[in-house]
Parts: C-alpha cells; sequence; structure tokens
C-alpha cells in the first residue's frame, strides 16, 4: 500500500508537468512565460520553501549519521560522470556542470518527500539531502556555471559566489532559525510572519514544474541537438549506480534494516527539477538538463520498485 501511495507522488509530478505543456501549447502567459516562472520560482518561492522547511527542523534531525552517506555516494557519482567525459563524451564545461548534476543532484522536494512519508514513513529523511545539496553541491554547481556563462571570474567572485545564492541564503536563514529556536526552546518566528513565507514557499515546486512542462513544448527530447549517451549515462548513474553505491556505503558505516533501506531508496530518487532551474538561469546546458531530467524521472519508480523488492521488509 505504501509503495502504492508513493507512485501516486510520481502521477502528482506528471500531472503538473502536463499543466505546463498544455499552458505552454495554447501560449497561456505569453512567450516569457518560462522564464518568469523560472526566475521567480529561483529568487523567491525557493528560498521561501528551504527557510520555512529547515527553520522548524531540529538540527539533530538534519546532522545524522546517513548524512554522510548521501554526501559520498553523490560525490562518488559525479566523479563517475566526470571520468567518462573526459575520455568519451569531451563536453563543454556548461553540459559538463549539468551532466553532473543530473547524476548526483536529487529530487528530494516534490518526489523525495511522498517517497519519505509513505516507503520509509520518515517525511524528514530528505532534510540532510536538501542541506548537503543547497550548502554544499549548489554552490559549486553555480559557481561552475557562473565560469562558463561569463568567462573568466575573478577570485573574489568565486568566493563571494554563496551571498548572490538565494536559495543558499534562504538554507542558511533556516539552519540559524532553527538553532535559535532549539537554545530558546520555542519557535522564535511569530506564525505572522512564518505563515505568508510557507505560503510562498509551497509555490516553489509547482512553478518548477510548471517551468519544466513549458520546455518540452516545441522540443523533442534525445533529439539530434542532444547528446543522448551521455544523458542516457547520466540518468542511469543517477537511478541505478548511485543506490547501489549508497548501499555499499551504509552497509559497511554499520547500517541494517531501516536505516539501510532508506539509504538506498533516497539515493535512487530522480534528478530534481532544480537542475533545469540552474541551467534556466544561466542559459547554459539547458537541453541536457531538461532530457536528463524527464528520463531520469521516468525510469526512477521501476528503480524504486525493484529496490523496495530487494530491500524492504
Amino acid at each position: 500500500m505504501g509503495l502504492i501511495s508513493a507512485m501516486q507522488g510520481f502521477c502528482v509530478i506528471g500531472i503538473i508537468i502536463l499543466i505546463g505543456y498544455i499552458a505552454a501549447r495554447f501560449r497561456i502567459g505569453g512567450p516569457t512565460a518560462q522564464m518568469v516562472l523560472n526566475r521567480f520560482s529561483y529568487f523567491v518561492s525557493t528560498p521561501c520553501l528551504m527557510f520555512a522547511i529547515l527553520s522548524k527542523e531540529h538540527l539533530s534531525d538534519v546532522f545524522k549519521p546517513s548524512i554522510a552517506v548521501a554526501i559520498a555516494c553523490a560525490v562518488i557519482t559525479g566523479a563517475i560522470f566526470l571520468g567518462l567525459n573526459a575520455t568519451i563524451f569531451h563536453m563543454g564545461s556548461a553540459d559538463t556542470t549539468i551532466g553532473v548534476l543530473v547524476s548526483m543532484y536529487m529530487n528530494a522536494n516534490n518526489i523525495g518527500l511522498p517517497i519519505a512519508t509513505y516507503i520509509l514513513g520518515n517525511p524528514a529523511a530528505v532534510t540532510p539531502i536538501v542541506l548537503i545539496q543547497q550548502v554544499l553541491f549548489t554552490p559549486i554547481a553555480l559557481t561552475s556555471l557562473d565560469l562558463s556563462s561569463r568567462g573568466r571570474v575573478s577570485v573574489k567572485a568565486i568566493v563571494t559566489q554563496p551571498l548572490h545564492q538565494p536559495i543558499l541564503i534562504g538554507v542558511m536563514i533556516g539552519i540559524v532559525t532553527s538553532a535559535v529556536s532549539d537554545a530558546a526552546g520555542w519557535f522564535v518566528v511569530p506564525s505572522y510572519i512564518y505563515d505568508p513565507i510557507n505560503i510562498v514557499g509551497n509555490s516553489a515546486v509547482p512553478l518548477i514544474l510548471m517551468a519544466f512542462g513549458m520546455s518540452l513544448h516545441g522540443s523533442k527530447p534525445l533529439g539530434k541537438d542532444s547528446n543522448r549517451a551521455a544523458t542516457i549515462v547520466a540518468a542511469l548513474l543517477k537511478n541505478a549506480v548511485m543506490p547501489f553505491v549508497a548501499f555499499l556505503l551504509a552497509y559497511f558505516m554499520g547500517f541494517r534494516g531501516a536505516e539501510l533501506y532508506s539509504c538506498v531508496v533516497l539515493a535512487a530518487l530522480p534528478t530534481a527539477q532544480n537542475v533545469y532551474n540552474y541551467a534556466a538561469r544561466y542559459e547554459a546546458g539547458t537541453t541536457f538538463a531538461r532530457d536528463g531530467i524527464l528520463l531520469s524521472t521516468l525510469s526512477s519508480p521501476i528503480f524504486i520498485f525493484v529496490i523496495a523488492g530487494l530491500l524492504g521488509s
């Protein structure tokens, strides 16, 4: 029953993407609608969402041993793609950055939350993933995309890059708020301030998904202009190799039962739509991002079913 409920989360995702596609098909919002949705979600909605989630999480639920597995398996998978690109694909820096993200960046919000809720029985299980991706992986990826789009960037610009990332700022403010609330013994943000931020944050996922759906209109996934081999490899790294690496790491770290199962299932989450959002923000690697996310999202349920059959109790 839990598995069926989790798959309903994929159905929800697909319907919202379809709504975006239909909106683009009938030119609702005009030719700039996709760009507006992407920019609003990047600069406003997603930072609000990160703050709303993390500010109410206890830090002990965020910084736990499983976070080491999530970091290590993502880094290993991304490194494998870098090695394959250096020896086989030979793509430019922007597409390489997007390829690394497709192979390692987990959809911890709109797909991860229902899966953590219905399969793992613990919605907070995705919180460490949200944290490490926003604090560690996103600054590095956006700096790389910044360098690719601008050309030569000064050391100062690289060092101060995190200060220009609204999503990371939302994450850090949320963590600080959580720490202050834990010390005070009560949630320090009044409801009349938290509630509007939370409401705006709740718009992030549908905005990103609809913008992604709009990008599919008039395009042919895995068409002639795309690097089919690299896209397929990146999606397989994300959905198949990454959970296998997570299993090995978690098992040899002593995880068993529910903890081991949780690490592997979360590693099998599809690539996050945020990757397309970042690519669109810098107008770099958008085709790779779109195709990789689509392929990863369509195939992820198959791998999750297999993992549930092998490790689920």
